[in-house]
């Protein structure tokens, strides 16, 4: 298994370091569609020849069947693919000088073949800054990946290549990369705390759609049923929306329900009716142009109106507005709404502890974030809580470096911080207070301290065993400073010396 992954790994580095190689002078932003489109289109063509094969053999079930026929493809959860658009022909033609423009086309003839892909694939490859030679070595590249069966491909190989491929273009981008992606191990720790593994899983800020197969995939590997979940989305940016499509679609997600308009969720709600049983979310902070003048009287603000100049408390209400009687939301935010008291948001704090919503908060390392140095923590509130006590994590020390400016949890981090608060909800005698990590604090020690919401307030310091010794650190001191006294007068005496070998012309 082990061999098994590190080969997966190998797969992806080797053909994300490929894939770079080629982009020459187009910026990540740009690439970023051109090589997501491809895997894309390789997986569809894949997934269509393998069942073209099956109903061309004619065996069993397939008995008399037309390979050409677009109904049997529906009836299989396939997508057509018409002759022009199959990865044998695009490979037969990748040395062409015309080769972006087939591609598009390509583009073209299956979204008009498969209604559910309308306006989501890419037409970017007949553009001048990508010439044709490094387009055809990338068709040659994808083509040459063995991508296995159509079970593994959709479930491992070529789920990992979209989602690592992701995850390398938001790094190549930076902070704009942050605004489609959020760090697969955010996600996973939000995942495994919320468990959604039965009902409505909503995001309202989706992006390219992480959260949702994160999901997906906690649901199969804890032997649940994939059909006891639906997904429901909003994204603002079409073409990140366009991303989150194919990337649901490579895992065999149905996306349906994951809605893209220019006026996003506040303005523009696609899922009014919707009540969720699990929320799951990585909105913009500390937005300012969230159209919070418009929305003044909305009645989404049922714990108070939310300043103009910042969208922070929008998004929660916006997030329980849409909360089942039972369900639980688990998002990110700007550390900063923990503590804010101006504009209202003070108010607002105070009056959803109040009203028993808050259940945990968990403080987030720094660094964890690309698009943004800004503190943030994961607030969880839950509908119907049985307790008025309030779980606060501080994770601050978490995590490691995997380069100089980003940072990421392990799995064992992730799973550490999840039982902590499993163990804790479940009140079956295995939770305990940990000085400086974790605290159960009641709903009159929250007051006290004027509905803060910083963990770093309530978990204290951290116990470490006292073997400072003053005595021998005073005189280690001492030695310093006396070495460090010598050195300057040796160095005062060599400028001295110096100064007194000029001579002025006077």
């Amino acid at each position: 298994m082990a061999k098994e992954k590190q080969q997966e790994e190998a797969i992806e580095k080797q053909l994300w370091k490929a894939a770079d190689k080629l982009r020459k002078n187009i910026d990540a932003a740009e690439y970023k569609h051109v090589v997501m489109g491809l895997v894309f289109l390789k997986y569809i063509s894949d997934s269509f020849e393998e069942l073209y094969n099956q109903l061309q053999a004619g065996d069993g079930d397939y008995a008399g069947a037309d390979p050409e026929d677009r109904d049997e493809y529906q009836a299989e959860n396939v997508f057509f693919v018409p002759p022009t658009a199959r990865w044998s022909y695009l490979l037969a033609n990748a040395k062409l000088p015309n080769i972006g423009k087939i591609v598009d086309e390509a583009m073209d003839v299956v979204e008009k073949d498969n209604p559910s892909l309308k306006g989501v694939l890419p037409k970017v490859f007949a553009r001048d800054n990508l010439d044709s030679k490094s387009l055809g070595g990338l068709i040659d590249l994808i083509g040459n990946i063995a991508f296995g069966d159509a079970k593994a491909r959709s479930a491992d190989v070529l789920g990992h290549v979209f989602e690592y491929f992701l995850g390398e273009f938001a790094l190549a981008e930076g902070k704009q990369g942050g605004q489609f992606y959020t760090p697969k191990s955010v996600v996973e720790l939000l995942v495994k705390m919320l468990e959604p593994y039965k009902g409505r899983v909503f995001d309202p800020c989706c992006g390219s759609g992480g959260m949702f197969v994160q999901s997906e995939k906690f649901v199969t590997e804890h032997q649940g049923k994939l059909n006891d979940i639906s997904i429901y989305g909003q994204e603002s940016n079409q073409t990140t929306w366009r991303l989150a499509k194919m990337n649901l679609a490579i895992r065999g997600i149905d996306s349906s329900q994951v809605k893209w308009n220019n006026e996003g969720s506040f303005l523009n709600d696609a899922h009014k009716d919707l009540k969720a049983d699990f929320i799951i979310a990585n909105p913009p902070f500390n937005v300012s142009d969230w159209s919070g003048d418009l929305l003044r009287n909305d009645g989404r603000w049922k714990y108070g109106t939310p300043p103009e100049g910042n969208a922070n408390y929008g998004w929660i209400q916006h997030f329980l507005y849409h909360l089942a009687p039972t369900g639980t939301a688990g998002f990110v935010l700007a550390k900063g709404s923990l503590t804010s008291n101006t504009s209202n948001e003070g108010e607002i704090r105070k009056a959803l502890i109040e009203a028993n919503l808050v259940d945990c908060i968990v403080n987030l390392p720094a660094k964890l974030f690309l698009n943004t140095q800004i503190p943030a923590s994961i607030w969880f509130m839950k509908r119907g809580r049985t307790t008025k006590d309030i779980l606060f994590i501080d994770s601050r020390n978490m995590g490691a470096l995997i380069n100089r400016r980003t940072k990421e949890f392990s799995h064992e981090d992730t799973d550490t911080i999840a039982k902590i608060y499993h163990d804790w909800k479940t009140g079956n005698g295995a939770y305990g207070d940990i000085k400086g990590f974790c605290v159960s604090a009641s709903l009159e020690k929250v007051r006290e301290m004027n509905y803060v919401l910083t963990p770093g307030r309530y978990v204290g310091l951290e116990d470490v065993e006292d073997e400072f010794d003053f005595k021998e650190r005073f005189e280690s001191l001492q030695r310093q400073l006396k070495e460090q006294m010598a050195e300057e007068a040796q160095l005062n005496q060599r400028i001295n010396d110096n100064l007194a070998k000029v001579v002025v012309d006077g």
